[in-house]
């Protein structure tokens, strides 16, 4: 069997390790009086041993011995000969690596101990504590960037579904401007050469304006007003528009095509279905980064009648608006003449 060693996985266990070195060499300066040149020696010895003999318990074995196996008493018994080794390799291996070291003249002998035990225990005492370590700070660093890969793995998704959400509310969107566009040309109205060169303006701008996360206010505007233009081509001089704004910064920016969704919404299920005195009243406001937008049209939807229902383009607005920001609210108000919906957002609530 091949074993495969992650380097930069490597990498992390020789950071552990120089903390855990520095930390040491702290230690034996303030209870020891022995030439500095010898204890950095001595430390940087050890350093390299404990880091292969903890990178190989906490890569290798622990994962070999957390694989599933028929019975669950034999991963029981793996661990505590597992662990008895590993607490072997830390003391008398430690040992005998510091004897290494003195053989080959790396390692100075600053202490004396009285007996070959005693001198075991004082390299244990390094040995264990580095399993400590070294277990300690790998399963906080495990811990994090498991946590990290979690919520980006989230934020891919909610990106991917915000992606989605998208794809259904331009061809939702177009395939209601088309609709009108053909009941014009059903009527051979010469109004129908102005609606496809708007449709083909508003197209223009789908296409290329809104592939990015943001655009800047008065480019939604531009769509609004483009909207209301062609939708105007439909109904004759009874149908009353009023579409004001009060915006302190036009550059401010803002997703695309946010806002259409409410538009779309009160000709296609407000004005369409209203036999008189039709009408759309539109209110933007943005000020202090606050943004308030509210669309109230006319409707012969009674209350009693019929609830409201949210269609696609209302529910796709709401769930956008889950995703987009932490701080917005979206109201929707059945009236016996009238629907309004009321949209607040804190623009700076962007997630």
């Amino acid at each position: 069997m091949k074993i495969s060693i992650d380097r930069e996985r490597f990498k992390f266990y020789l950071w552990v390790g120089f903390a855990y070195l520095l930390l040491w060499l702290f230690i034996d300066l303030v209870n020891y009086t022995g030439p500095l040149l010898a204890e950095v020696s001595n430390n940087i010895w050890r350093f390299g041993y404990t880091v292969v003999v903890n990178f190989i318990f906490f890569e290798f074995t622990l994962p070999f011995i957390k694989q599933k196996r028929k019975y669950f008493l034999y991963n029981i018994l793996l661990f505590l000969l597992a662990l008895w080794l590993q607490l072997m390799l830390c003391s008398y291996g430690l040992y005998a690596w510091r004897s290494i070291g003195i053989q080959l003249h790396i390692y100075t002998a600053l202490l004396k101990f009285s007996s070959q035990s005693h001198a075991i225990s004082a390299q244990a005492a390094y040995g264990v504590m580095s399993i400590f370590f070294f277990g300690i700070i790998k399963h906080y660093y495990d811990f994090k960037k498991l946590k990290m890969s979690a919520q980006l793995m989230r934020i891919e998704k909610q990106q991917a579904e915000l992606n989605y959400l998208k794809s259904q509310t331009n061809p939702h969107f177009l395939f209601n401007t088309l609709n009108n566009i053909y009941s014009l040309a059903r009527d051979k109205s010469d109004l129908t050469p102005e609606s496809i060169l708007r449709l083909s303006k508003i197209l223009r701008y789908m296409l290329y304006e809104t592939s990015g996360e943001y655009i800047a206010i008065e480019q939604e505007l531009k769509i609004i007003n483009d909207f209301i233009a062609l939708e105007k081509l439909r109904y004759d001089e009874s149908l009353r528009i009023n579409f004001n704004y009060d915006i302190e910064d036009m550059k401010q920016a803002l997703p695309p095509l946010l806002l259409i969704p409410l538009v779309e919404n009160a000709f296609k299920h407000g004005v369409s279905e209203t036999r008189n005195q039709p009408f759309v009243d539109i209110h933007l406001s943005v000020n202090q980064r606050q943004l308030m937008f509210i669309v109230k049209n006319s409707t012969e939807k009674f209350p009693e009648e019929q609830g409201v229902k949210e269609n696609i383009g209302l529910s796709n607005l709401r769930r956008q608006l889950e995703l987009l920001y932490t701080d917005y609210d979206l109201s929707i108000q059945q009236g016996e003449s009238a629907f309004t919906a009321t949209l607040k957002i804190n623009l700076t609530s962007h997630v």
